[in-house]
């Protein structure tokens, strides 16, 4: 008999599973249930309206309206609306109105601005001839925070500079910032470090002064300082024309600070070329002779100045000892200096020419007036004033060519005090030059006012007052020309220059014969004269003041003259500070170098030599006025 099975269909009730046998029958109005659903039971609240079902085990389950899926819904929608707006708003500020400020920050981390150096204006002479010029280097910054002192080829960079790789390691691991490890490479060697792409090597361009002449014009040019400023002469002097203005370049960098993009923001503008009146060779000439000079009389150093009569221009100016601009890593003050322009002296006889001169354009004498120089002695007040040689009466022509003293002193008595003073006052005497050189010294002149009988007596033969020797040999023009003087020029002139009248034509002409006599066989200057040209000149020797007073045994030698005579060309100045060896009167120490100088410069400008002009023997200028 077969059995046949009995199906149970479960109900879900609140009391849980209830056999369906036991189960009342359903109501038509119920579902159908179906089976393995589960059976929600709606709790009865009030009429019309759903009780909430809560969700959970054990709980009833909440029904959501459409109402309250719609507010939600509202909720949401604005938060995400007030979302965008937050960032459209920040975005904008970021964009717009704080823009500077973050492409400041971002500048400051991937750009860098580099500056692009200007080169200096060169230093030419009247030839073109190259004094100064700056050429183009490079140095080596390291980053070390950036270099890996392991990379494979810092060795190569290494070999480059010439330099142990330890040491090299050694000075990055022990130095926390930048730095710079070498300058002055040549392009070569700064092209073979930048195809080395070693990071935190940087290059940087650079310009480095060199002066082709070396020693010669240093105490005239000067030099500049490591940042390509003049510090000296006429590079400090014209540091405004010869500098010029730098670039600049913006570099784009990457996180390990490599380069990979620039863009140049302002080009570099180099300095303006400045043509100078200086001669080359006359400079090399008279730096030859000084340096001689300066050796051969032990000297405490010696000035030479040469000037073109007809215009002025400032050929030459050389001081021994002298200095290499090249090299200033240890620089000596004394030897920087340009003394024929910053230090002072008193001139001593050569300014004998100019009170005679006064005297003449006064008709207070002729040149063939006879002077009374009581023997060579001459007493004022409580000083007596001395010749080196007893002369009972020269001319005024031989008080120039013997250099007496007593009869400067007899010649000055008719002059007044006031016409002295701007006698030398209009011939620049207290001022500084035209040139205006730094440090160039203005001399010292008392006012007349304050002139005792002595003090009349001693400036009339160059004592009492200072000048320096650019003063004295720009002086000297109004002799070489027609009464009229020159101011001293650093640049070419082209054409003769009208000069300041100071002299008559006829007073000039006769003090330059004095001068031709006074640098004749016969004169102080004798030493002076040339093969082929005829000279004109006078010798100065002064002592030294010491303590207020003078040094009995310290000296100031000097010559001061033009060549030729005849028709002046070059007016040449020659001061011998200090010599100590083989004499130290102006016509036996200075003269020579003036007539070395003179000579060397005439057939340099190619002048044609008088045949009829020979050296005569001469004898050692010691009759040569000094107290």
């Amino acid at each position: 008999m077969t059995v046949r099975p009995t199906v149970i269909w479960p109900s879900f009730t609140p009391a849980g599973r209830q056999d369906r046998s036991r189960k009342p029958a359903a109501k038509s109005s119920e579902r159908p249930r179906i089976l393995g659903a589960k059976s929600v039971r709606r709790p009865e609240g009030k009429k019309g309206s759903a009780a909430p079902v809560r969700s959970g085990k054990g709980s009833d389950q909440t029904i959501l309206t459409w109402r309250a899926t719609a507010g939600r819904s509202q909720f949401v929608l604005g938060m995400l609306m007030l979302g965008l707006a937050t960032v459209w708003g920040r975005s904008f500020y970021l964009q717009q109105v704080s823009l500077d400020q973050w492409e400041k920050r971002a500048a400051s981390r991937f750009e860098r601005l580099s500056v692009l150096p200007a080169p200096r204006g060169r230093l030419l002479d009247r030839n073109g001839d190259v004094l100064a010029v700056s050429l183009s280097e490079h140095r080596v910054g390291i980053a070390p925070k950036v270099l890996d002192v392991r990379h494979p080829r810092l060795g190569q960079f290494a070999e480059i500079l010439g330099m142990p790789l330890q040491d090299l390691q050694a000075r990055v691991k022990g130095t926390p910032r930048f730095f710079y490890l070498a300058s002055g490479l040549e392009l070569t060697k700064a092209d073979q470090i930048r195809a080395l792409r070693i990071p935190g090597i940087e290059l940087e361009q650079e310009f480095q002064r060199y002066y082709p002449h070396g020693a010669a014009f240093a105490n005239l040019i000067g030099f500049t300082n490591s940042q390509d400023q003049g510090l000296e002469g006429l590079e400090r002097q014209m540091e405004n024309t010869l500098r010029g203005a730098n670039g600049e370049e913006r570099l784009v960098v990457d996180g390990r600070s490599q380069a990979f993009g620039q863009k140049t923001m302002r080009l570099a503008v180099p300095g303006e070329d400045i043509r100078l009146s200086l001669d080359a060779g006359i400079q090399a000439i008279a730096y030859q002779a000084a340096q001689e000079a300066w050796r051969q009389h032990q000297a405490k150093s010696v000035s030479v100045v040469v000037v073109d009569s007809r215009t002025g221009e400032l050929l030459a100016l050389s001081n021994a000892p002298s200095f290499d601009p090249d090299q200033r890593g240890q620089l000596d003050a004394t030897r920087v200096r340009n003394r024929a322009a910053a230090d002072l002296f008193e001139p001593g006889s050569t300014m004998k020419p100019f009170v005679v001169a006064a005297a003449l354009d006064a008709s207070l004498f002729e040149p063939s007036t006879f002077i009374s120089t009581g023997n060579g002695r001459m007493t004022i007040g409580r000083r007596t004033i001395r010749d080196t040689k007893a002369h009972d009466r020269l001319t005024v022509t031989e008080v120039i060519k013997k250099s007496s003293n007593v009869g400067m002193v007899q010649i000055s008595r008719g002059l007044p005090s006031a016409a002295m003073y701007d006698t030398f006052t209009s011939l620049g005497f207290g001022k500084p030059t035209r040139l205006q050189f730094p440090a160039e010294a203005s001399g010292r002149l008392r006012p007349w006012q304050s002139w005792q009988p002595i003090d009349k007596a001693t400036i009339s033969y160059g004592y009492g007052l200072s000048a320096s020797l650019l003063q004295m040999v720009q002086a000297y023009t109004v002799f070489a020309r027609n009464g009229d003087m020159v101011d001293l020029r650093m640049t070419p002139v082209n054409g003769p220059v009208v000069g300041t009248p100071i002299f008559s034509a006829k007073t000039a002409a006769a003090v330059r014969e004095m001068l031709s006599q006074a640098a004749g066989p016969e004169g102080t200057g004798s030493r002076a004269q040339l093969e082929g040209f005829q000279v004109a000149g006078k010798t100065g020797t002064a002592h030294k003041t010491e303590n207020g007073g003078y040094a009995k045994d310290r000296y100031i030698a000097s010559f001061v003259g033009f060549a030729p005579a005849s028709a002046p060309r070059l007016v040449i100045g020659v001061i011998v500070d200090e010599p100590t060896r083989q004499g130290h009167y102006g016509g036996e120490v200075a003269a020579p170098v003036f007539a070395r100088v003179a000579g060397d410069s005439l057939r340099r400008m190619q002048m044609s030599p008088d045949p009829a002009v020979r050296v005569q023997p001469t004898r050692v200028g010691q009759e040569e006025g000094i107290l």
